[in-house]
């Protein structure tokens, strides 16, 4: 093998590497992606619950009865 086929081939290896870990990277960025997205209806679906379970204040709460 002359020193110009094993460059080419050396090249071809690294290539052939670098294209798994880009698809491996793109895969997981996809599923955070994903995550993210779930994370965030999550948090607005909490959001809507904590806004429906407090009282509609309506004018100024009285003071406490210590008052």
């Amino acid at each position: 093998m002359t020193d110009l086929e094993a460059r080419l081939e050396d090249l071809e290896v690294r290539s052939a590497h670098q294209e798994k870990t880009i698809s491996d990277l793109n895969d997981a960025l996809a599923g955070q992606w994903r995550r993210i997205e779930l994370l965030e209806r999550i948090v607005a679906q909490l959001r809507e619950e904590v806004r429906n379970a407090q009282p509609q204040r309506e004018g100024e709460e009285p003071p406490p009865p210590h008052y």
